[in-house]
């Protein structure tokens, strides 16, 4: 985002601090308000209330979620104030952004599961000494029906039809539940009951922002700014970042999958996860894209360096080196990675056979797939007993390898591109 900061009469003691607190924003609607807001703030001494409301939908919080989390870091270093509301009496409606059909609905048993641990997730990014946590069933839920008709009439049908996915789903003929309308107007409530100055969220929030500025207006209420941070692209190259998906990296994963998912990307998202997702300076991101560009750095090197960012943050160094070393024992040295193979024990009646082990490890449903499993060549033996005939067989003996009879032993073995175990057979 361009900042002309004469137009928005920023003073120059502010400029570096405004131009932090900006930067990587889609859209700041509106800007010269928020400008506005800030200089105030800055005159005045008083710091600014940024929100982020987020539904513990699921238990689980990946990097797409970190972009806005991070940028809320930006603003507590500056000593603004972050209110962090967790939705829980929201994420028992869901968030319709953004899908073409009504959200399944949660139990406030699995809400506040959920709850439990995306809190401890969300401050593995955000000062907790400095963060202001809220629940929004604090304020919701002790609404009576008068009440609740009251917020609906501040909206009219036609304003709820103008969001995309609403008129996408009327004009598709897919249904919209009237308990989906009143979603955005609980969002936009929760902004009044904290009094934020600034709502942050994805640019698919975009519409739920700007009804919280609206709510606001209507309780007589200096309004909120809506900053909208950019979605991250997920591991597919196409879709956002999505459990659903399965396109994500959680951060709550171990060192060895960050690291791991974090190679996948393809090369053209590189630069938009060093941006977005980590802490690197953008001078940095620029030097390693020119060496890239150039042929000085191979993708693969500047993937490493992208893993071990991503693990250093949500763990520590040591965790991301080893994480890398890890991954190199796999993918690169073809030794084999003692420390994190999986540890499986079967006994011989009920694994004789490589065919009944590769079902018993979880990498085949059937005999039928054990069989096209090894016919593909998709195993490879590190260490067998020494009379076993996996690492010695005939090409053109593979159906009879896989019912072959086994020894008992330990067996060290990957299984496909990227299961290593450690079977003991007795």
């Amino acid at each position: 985002m361009s900042i002309d900061f004469d137009k928005l009469q920023i003073p120059a003691e502010y400029r570096a601090e405004f131009a932090d607190l900006i930067e990587n924003a889609v859209e700041i609607l509106p800007l010269a308000e928020f400008a506005q807001k800030f200089v105030k703030s800055k005159k005045e001494n008083r710091p600014l209330r940024i929100k982020l409301g987020a539904d513990p939908s699921a238990p689980d919080l990946h990097l797409g979620h970190s972009v806005s989390l991070r940028k809320l870091r930006i603003f507590q270093k500056y000593g603004h104030v972050v209110v962090f509301i967790i939705g829980d009496y929201t994420a028992r409606i869901g968030d319709p952004s953004g899908k073409n059909k009504m959200r399944p609905r949660l139990t406030k048993e699995q809400v506040n599961a959920n709850a439990e641990t995306y809190l401890k997730q969300v401050l593995k990014i955000l000062d907790p000494e400095k963060t202001e946590v809220r629940r929004n069933s604090d304020w919701l839920e002790c609404m009576n029906v008068s009440q609740t008709i009251e917020l609906m009439s501040k909206y009219t049908v036609s304003q709820m039809m103008e969001r995309e996915d609403f008129h996408q789903r009327f004009n598709n003929e897919i249904p919209i539940y009237i308990h989906e309308f009143i979603y955005p107007l609980l969002q936009g409530y929760d902004s009044v009951a904290v009094k934020a100055d600034v709502e942050m969220g994805g640019t698919d929030q975009k519409f739920n922002l700007l009804v919280g500025r609206e709510m606001q207006r209507l309780e007589g209420m200096e309004q909120q700014c809506a900053m909208m941070m950019p979605l991250l692209v997920g591991l597919d190259g196409v879709h956002k970042m999505s459990k659903s998906l399965n396109n994500y990296i959680g951060i709550s994963e171990a060192p060895t999958d960050i690291f791991g998912k974090a190679m996948s990307i393809p090369d053209e998202l590189m630069w938009e996860y060093f941006s977005l997702a980590t802490e690197m300076p953008t001078n940095e991101i620029e030097q390693l894209r020119s060496d890239f560009e150039s042929g000085k750095r191979h993708p693969r090197d500047i993937k490493e360096e992208l893993g071990k960012r991503l693990v250093a943050l949500y763990y520590d160094e040591a965790s991301a080196e080893s994480a890398a070393a890890d991954f190199r024992a796999r993918f690169t040295n073809r030794s084999f990675p003692e420390d994190t193979a999986d540890k499986l024990s079967f006994s011989l009646a009920d694994v004789p056979n490589l065919q009944k082990l590769l079902i018993a490890c979880g990498v085949a449903k059937s005999s039928r797939e054990a069989q096209r499993f090894v016919d593909q060549k998709s195993f490879t033996v590190f260490e067998e007993p020494e009379s076993a005939p996996l690492g010695s067989h005939p090409d053109e003996d593979r159906m009879g390898l896989a019912r072959k009879a086994l020894p008992a032993g330990v067996y060290k073995l990957k299984l496909g591109k990227t299961k290593f175990v450690v079977v003991t057979l007795s």
